[in-house]
């Protein structure tokens, strides 16, 4: 059950970062009853197909989440929680560094140094490496991969997500 919380836990901050579909919830839901969570919202949105209204998915979701006990994070924790993902992924050569320069990642609002310091990298667009970084493709990618790595090995931020 301690499992299947946490899990439904980490939807909740990969949810709030958008990094999951609001039509994907009412299977993630399903998938949470599957694994041991039961609360009357949870029930009724596994049955629920893909296709209902958003804005009714989202409000369930949520509710569920209350339910169960999870607070739904902070945006702006979430999004940072969602940059170290995105730096992981990085690092475990499951994106490719272009593909940073995609999703606003350079807003994200970083707060400690290695955060600022893979943010500091990552430009609007891949057409501005050079011209906003003043770096060549192949020296930007390694000083990318370094600070993805720094920032994958520091200490968890905040509430788990």
């Amino acid at each position: 059950m301690q499992s299947a919380l946490a899990s439904l836990g980490e939807v909740a901050c990969r949810y709030q970062a958008d990094e999951i579909a609001p039509e994907d919830l009412p299977m993630i839901a399903a998938e949470a009853l599957a694994a041991g969570l039961d609360t009357p919202t949870l029930c009724e949105l596994a049955g629920w197909p893909r296709n209902a209204y958003i804005h009714d998915i989202r409000d369930a979701f949520e509710q569920a989440l209350a339910e169960s006990g999870i607070a739904l994070p902070d945006p702006g924790l979430a999004r940072r929680h969602a940059l170290r993902r995105l730096a992981a992924r990085l690092v475990d050569g499951e994106i490719a560094p272009a593909a940073l320069a995609t999703d606003g990642w350079w807003e994200t609002e970083a707060e400690t140094p290695a955060e600022r310091s893979f943010v500091a990298l990552i430009p609007q667009c891949e057409c501005c490496i050079e011209y906003t970084l003043g770096l060549g493709l192949q020296t930007w990618e390694a000083q990318l991969r370094i600070a993805a790595l720094a920032l994958t090995t520091c200490p968890p931020i905040g509430p788990g997500c």
